[in-house]
């Protein structure tokens, strides 16, 4: 691997672990919730896009650093993404219960943390 793609690997390493602050168990725990089934855009599947990726989040917290493929790191690029983009639009007054905070749970962001 040449030094830039070497740079690229670790911004995207670094910039996931800022936008992921749920660890593999509690987001595995938090995907078996009917709050996260129930938001979110359908796949077509009946599962949303952020369950999907939430349960793929998982398995990439549990994989090596040296294991990651290309694939792997660019899902990690789509949820640091999604994560900041969805970060700007959060709602006034407490998130608590609502759909936005639950769509970024799905794809391992707590924004009470």
């Amino acid at each position: 691997m040449s030094g830039d793609a070497d740079a690229d690997r670790e911004e995207t390493e670094r910039l996931f672990g800022e936008a992921v602050n749920m660890t593999a168990g509690e987001l595995e725990k938090w995907l078996e919730t009917p709050e996260s089934r129930e938001v979110g855009q359908s796949d077509g599947s009946g599962e949303s896009v952020g369950h999907a990726s939430g349960r793929r989040i998982v398995g990439l917290l549990r994989t090596k650093r040296a294991e990651l493929g290309e694939d792997d790191l660019a899902h990690m690029r789509k949820v640091v993404g999604y994560v900041h983009r969805h970060i700007e639009q959060r709602p006034q007054g407490d998130i608590t219960g609502t759909r936005w905070r639950y769509s970024l749970m799905n794809w391992g962001h707590d924004p009470t943390r």
